[in-house]
């Protein structure tokens, strides 16, 4: 059984799509076809359909009826790449792996799109937490304080945010993050390399 978010995944490379003009412009029906791969029928439909996701072996068989590489099926059509984040779909995670308190709690907001161009994060700085490591990155860094308050240090300059205070700065410069006050804290992170 394949999770919804994994479902989603797949979908976005349009599978049973490609695999269906393959076909037709073969001129095959599902059954000659099955009869070139030794697959069913009733399985192909299905994969065209998006209702089952073949595995690499399988379609494998289906490239080589058709003259082509797997790479045609997990090629990205051209058009707007679209994702919606369901916030069950998430996963939360300690800035760093067996943190006992961890600095803060980080989830990705946008996991699914492979070669995106910003990352975006929801950030919970919880109460008992400590100061975040000092760390640098290539390019830039916008936060946005959603409730309580946050210090930000880059350089050795300490700021202080409220909610709907948001930052901007170059991440290449050190920097670290800590809850100020006894409130936990939540922000939108958004880091552009």
């Amino acid at each position: 059984m394949v999770s919804d978010t994994l479902s989603a995944g797949l979908q976005q490379y349009r599978i049973g799509p490609k695999l269906r003009a393959l076909r037709l412009r073969k001129k095959l029906g599902l059954t000659e076809l099955g009869r070139h791969t030794g697959l069913s029928p009733a399985m192909l439909s299905k994969i065209e359909r998006g209702l089952l996701f073949p595995t690499l072996p399988t379609l494998l068989r289906i490239a080589l009826v058709f003259g082509v590489g797997l790479d045609h099926f997990f090629s990205k059509e051209a058009g707007p790449r679209v994702a919606v984040i369901r916030k069950r779909d998430r996963l939360k995670m300690p800035d760093r792996p067996g943190a006992d308190p961890p600095a803060y709690l980080f989830e990705s907001l946008d996991f699914p799109i492979t070669g995106r161009k910003i990352e975006a994060f929801y950030a919970e700085f919880p109460r008992d937490g400590v100061p975040s490591e000092v760390h640098r990155h290539e390019g830039a860094e916008l936060i946005y304080v959603l409730r309580g308050r946050l210090t930000v240090r880059v350089n050795d300059e300490e700021t202080v945010l409220f909610p709907g205070d948001a930052m901007y700065f170059d991440s290449g410069a050190p920097h670290s993050y800590l809850r100020h006050g006894r409130s936990a804290c939540a922000a939108i992170v958004v880091v552009a390399p």
